[in-house]
């Protein structure tokens, strides 16, 4: 019989306690092994034994089917800005479901969403709707390289641009086969290594301002201004992946640091909480798609302006999402940010939550975090004891560490996450990394 170390069994300990505490999740679970594979049909949320089964949700709290209540720390993966059941939203919902969902042709809410969206983002003189972010980018790589009659493309490790557009571990293999030229994060002496023997091919230059699913790993101002000079040299398109960072100011985080990318990617809330991707950028390159043109580029998609989309991401962009309450909110998670993290070294754990505004993700180690490489000797084992604690305490975030906070996450809602860290921390506190 194998041993097994104390944290790998008190981690089994919890994890049953979980299944227990969790018998109609679980029950669901098995009806859906019988048709979907593993369960599931959205691989980021799968965590073993089972997620729980979600049944409802309002403000920033969340109900499994077994009756617990979170106050949920995820954000559907930045997606929930606006948290559950905005009233705002949910009245322009209702008024676009009493004039039908299928209308067969364009409305009037999709000009004012897209002006909407340019207002707050003006590097995008003209844009596109789509019904994701893995969408958006799918789009933007193809029109750098419509653009440019090239085929390869600068990414990073860690990054992730969608379901079909992966870097962790240096790639995917259901990725699209572009010409992938994979370097590290934050480190413009790799990318100029990568880049050399193909100057002349390069199409496009696709990154995060931080890297999101990747670790919450901010962007340095000066690799991204880096990156933005390449692209000149080059003649390749720079596309700047906003699918997350929309959220850290009112333009954005090329707001934030005067960056003007050739092409931005957005998703997530921009549709409201609804399914939304939009790509856009130079007017020339955007120009491309003018049906009016007998050589335009086909861009086509059934729900790209669908009815309700189109109203749920107008009122909450017009109604609700102020550039006020948008700084209020990334204000809010530095200094939520910063609490977590006195926690952790207040009990001398070398453990750390990174990220910027309202986007962050806990890591177990200490030290510099600059790139993907930097968390390859990350414990993992270590992240899912402090997950399923803070679970048990009401807390939800995701598995891997991720936290994405709502416009509805007040100040009750940051004590009672540090509350949570705070004991999850005492009743582990033999287990956990110590800092040097």
């Amino acid at each position: 019989m194998q041993a097994t170390s104390p944290l790998d069994h008190t981690l089994a300990e919890i994890i049953e306690r979980y299944r227990q505490a969790h018998p109609a999740s679980e029950r669901i679970h098995q009806q859906a092994l019988q048709v979907l594979p593993g369960g599931n049909t959205r691989s980021v949320l799968f965590f073993p034994p089972f997620p729980p089964a979600m049944a409802r949700g309002e403000g920033c709290y969340l109900w499994d089917a077994d009756g617990h209540r979170y106050l949920d720390a995820l954000g559907e993966f930045t997606a929930g800005l606006y948290g559950h059941s905005e009233p705002a939203i949910r009245a322009a919902i209702t008024e676009a479901l009493a004039g039908g969902l299928s209308l067969s042709s364009h409305t009037a809410r999709e000009g004012a969403l897209a002006a909407e969206v340019q207002r707050r983002f003006p590097s995008m003189a003209l844009l596109r709707f789509t019904n994701s972010g893995t969408e958006a980018n799918l789009m933007a790589l193809a029109t750098a390289s419509a653009h440019t009659g090239r085929r390869k493309v600068l990414v990073f490790k860690g990054a992730y641009h969608g379901g079909v557009l992966a870097f962790a571990g240096g790639g995917s293999p259901v990725n699209v086969p572009h010409e992938w030229i994979v370097a590290r994060y934050n480190d413009l002496d790799d990318v100029q290594a990568k880049v050399a023997p193909h100057r002349g091919e390069l199409a496009a230059i696709l990154v995060e301002p931080m890297l999101g699913s990747g670790g919450c790993i901010p962007g340095d101002p000066a690799f991204l201004l880096g990156l933005r000079a390449l692209a000149d040299e080059t003649g390749a398109l720079l596309i700047l992946d906003e699918v997350m960072t929309s959220r850290l100011s009112f333009g954005g985080r090329q707001g934030l640091l005067g960056l003007r990318p050739d092409l931005t990617t957005l998703g997530k809330y921009f549709g409201g909480g609804l399914s939304f991707g939009a790509f856009g950028g130079r007017e020339d390159l955007m120009r491309r798609y003018d049906p009016r043109s007998s050589e335009a580029l086909q861009h086509a998609g059934t729900f790209n302006n669908n009815v309700l989309t189109m109203a749920a991401g107008l009122a909450g962009l017009t109604e609700v999402l102020t550039a006020e309450r948008l700084q209020a909110l990334n204000a809010r998670g530095e200094a939520l940010r910063a609490r977590l993290n006195a926690v952790l070294a207040g009990h001398g754990v070398a453990m750390q939550f990174t990220g910027l505004g309202s986007l962050m993700q806990l890591q177990p180690l200490a030290g510099p975090i600059r790139n993907a490489d930097d968390l390859a000797v990350a414990d993992d084992r270590l992240k899912a004891l402090v997950f399923f604690e803070l679970l048990a305490r009401g807390v939800f975030m995701a598995r891997r560490g991720f936290v994405a906070l709502s416009l509805p996450f007040d100040e009750a809602a940051c004590d009672r996450f540090v509350s949570a860290l705070d004991g999850a921390v005492q009743a582990h506190r033999a287990l956990l990394p110590i800092r040097g």
